[in-house]
């Protein structure tokens, strides 16, 4: 697999599609972009990456909503697809999903009921995932883990890894049965050292910082399953330039 720096970018893979897509993103606040004040966050960068001169101009809508959660994501799905066509796209070509870690965090205290009853969770992600896959093809994109110590967010919502893990399997799986690719950002994460991952973390505890989208964006751009959708050959991005 081509290893894609965003600091310094090369990359050269087949053409797949030819023409400009017209492409969103939903989720949350890893959507939007929340804790990267200089870049806006990875969908932001992935966005303005595709504007550069020479690129095949793909066109990407940030739909980020912070602090939705899976069944807001769904609620506003099909009117938000069917309101971003341009020209003689009539609507978008692919769906990026990112949601699901607004419904791990346990209420009130460590022990309390997550925000999302973990059943009722899992009946919500196939809900959505279906309704996106009626749409046009969809990548999902997995969540990052959380700095357990700065819990709780907001004095009131504990965020921890196992509930993590518990969620993005039922997301990953409910992916896999519907072969939609999952990109498993989690995994990934804590594959690395604890230190390694709160470098990356904003004070919240919950949202990545620049340094942390930065490499959210490397692994997108890294994953085989969004290359698909690339069709210029050889074209390089500057950090700074943008």
């Amino acid at each position: 697999m081509q290893t894609v720096k965003p600091s310094s970018l090369t990359l050269s893979v087949t053409p797949k599609f030819c023409q400009p897509l017209k492409i969103i993103a939903l989720g949350d606040s890893l959507v939007y972009g929340y804790g990267d004040p200089e870049k806006g966050g990875w969908v932001e960068q992935l966005r303005r990456w595709w504007m550069l001169p020479d690129n095949v101009g793909h066109v990407l809508y940030n739909l980020g909503v912070r602090g939705d959660r899976t069944q807001q994501v769904s609620q506003r799905l099909e009117i938000e697809f069917r309101h971003r066509g341009e020209i003689r796209n009539r609507v978008p070509d692919l769906i990026i999903l990112s949601v699901g870690v607004n419904d791990t965090p346990r209420l009130g205290r460590p022990d309390g009921k997550n925000y999302t009853d973990f059943t009722h969770f899992t009946s919500e992600i196939s809900t959505l995932l279906d309704k996106a896959q009626k749409l046009c093809p969809v990548l999902f994109v997995g969540m990052v883990p959380v700095n357990e110590d700065k819990m709780p967010f907001l004095d009131c919502l504990y965020y921890n890894h196992q509930d993590q893990y518990l969620y993005k399997e039922a997301t990953r799986s409910a992916c896999e049965q519907r072969n939609i690719p999952y990109l498993d950002i989690f995994d990934q994460w804590m594959s690395h050292s604890e230190n390694w991952r709160n470098e990356r973390m904003t004070a919240d505890g919950l949202h990545p910082n620049t340094l942390g989208y930065k490499d959210l964006l490397e692994a997108v751009l890294n994953w085989d399953e969004l290359s698909k959708y690339h069709c210029q050959l050889d074209y390089q991005l500057k950090t700074g330039d943008w």
